[in-house]
C-alpha cells in the first residue's frame, strides 16, 4: 500500500469523538476543507468546494486533541491520507481519512496557549506533586526560577490577557 502525506489547513466540522479501543485510544472528527482563489475580475476572494475529511489521531495525539479542539476551530492537520470505497445503499462511495500525526490549530486566523503534558515517570506517581499532570509546569520540566513558586504558567496568564484586553 502506498501512502501518500499531506497537510490540510481547514475547520473542525463536528465534536470530537474520543474512545478507548482494543489497538489504543483514539480521536475522531471530520475536517472541512474549503479551497480559496483570487477571482482577479472581482477583486475579491471567492471560496471553492469545500471536501470533508475523518481524521483519526492515536495515543496521546488523540488524547491532547479531544482536550484542545471544538467545532469550528481551525486547525493544520498532517498525516496519512487513506482513500477508501464502499458501497451503501447500493450505491458506490469514496471516503477520504487522514490518520493524523501532528495536529495544531491554525494560527494565521487566531491565537492559542501551549501547556506541555507530562508523561508519568515509573513509580513517580507517588511522588508527583499535587496538581502534577493537570496542565501545570513542574519543576522536573523547566530549569528552576522560571516558574513562579504557584506553578503557574506566565506564557499562558500573558497570552490569556492578551486575548481578554478591551
Amino acid at each position: 500500500m502506498n501512502d501518500t502525506t499531506v497537510t490540510l489547513v481547514g475547520n473542525v466540522a463536528t465534536a470530537v469523538e474520543y474512545r478507548d479501543t482494543v489497538a489504543g485510544s483514539v480521536a475522531r472528527f471530520r475536517f472541512a476543507v474549503t479551497a480559496r482563489r483570487w477571482d482577479r475580475e472581482r477583486a475579491a476572494w471567492t471560496d471553492g468546494a469545500t471536501s470533508f475529511y475523518t481524521v483519526s489521531a492515536w495515543r496521546s495525539l488523540g488524547a491532547n486533541l479531544a482536550a484542545s479542539v471544538s467545532v469550528g476551530e481551525p486547525l493544520v492537520v498532517h498525516g496519512r491520507l487513506r482513500v477508501r470505497e464502499d458501497e451503501r445503499d447500493g450505491q458506490r462511495k469514496t471516503f477520504v481519512d487522514v490518520d493524523a500525526v501532528a495536529v495544531g490549530h491554525d494560527l494565521t486566523r487566531g491565537t492559542s496557549a501551549f501547556r506541555r503534558t507530562t508523561r508519568p515517570e515509573p513509580g513517580a506517581a507517588a511522588q508527583a506533586p499535587p496538581g502534577a499532570g493537570e496542565g501545570d509546569l513542574t519543576d522536573r520540566e523547566v530549569p528552576q526560577g522560571l516558574v513562579p513558586a504557584d506553578g503557574t504558567d506566565p506564557w499562558t496568564t500573558a497570552a490569556h490577557r492578551l486575548v481578554t484586553a478591551p
